[in-house]
């Protein structure tokens, strides 16, 4: 995807009564909280702009992305929860950190989505740098929270 063609944050979904009765579960990772959390207020006010009701969405906080599959897992297996949106952060250093997080966050994320047979949204910004992550965040780009939401809502539908 070319994404400095793209705003991330346009879309096209429509409220829909069937949003009002979701139960949501966000997972978000408090490492470079700047840009995770920007993702999970932008998240809640699309889902909330949606239809989907404020106390239909459950918050979970973890240190960082690689306890994002955890959360989510957790979140996943409640039976009250219909779906799941992950938000986390990781920016490349000087070693292979972050692909080893990168990889096991992704990972972890589909295999909890597809064990428990409910959508498990992949919010996880993996950036060069700290000025990719805040165009991603609610910068030039948008933000990948309204992405992850608008996905869920999708998959819900």
């Amino acid at each position: 995807m070319a994404t400095h063609l793209k705003n991330l944050s346009k879309t096209n979904l429509k409220s829909n009564s069937l949003f009002a009765k979701c139960k949501i579960g966000i997972a978000v990772s408090e490492w470079n909280r700047e840009i995770t959390f920007s993702m999970r207020d932008a998240a809640i006010d699309f889902l909330k702009k949606s239809g989907v009701k404020e106390k239909n969405i459950s918050i979970k906080n973890v240190p960082g992305a690689f306890e994002l599959p955890f959360a989510a897992q957790q979140l996943a297996n409640n039976k009250k929860i219909d779906g799941v949106i992950t938000l986390g952060c990781v920016i490349q250093g000087e070693t292979k950190h972050f692909d080893f997080i990168s990889q096991a966050c992704a990972n972890g994320i589909m295999k909890v989505g597809l064990e428990s047979k409910k959508p498990v949204i992949f919010g996880v910004l993996t950036t060069d740098n700290l000025s990719q992550a805040k165009a991603r965040s609610g910068g030039k780009h948008g933000n990948k929270g309204i992405e992850a939401a608008e996905t869920l809502l999708k998959m819900l539908k």
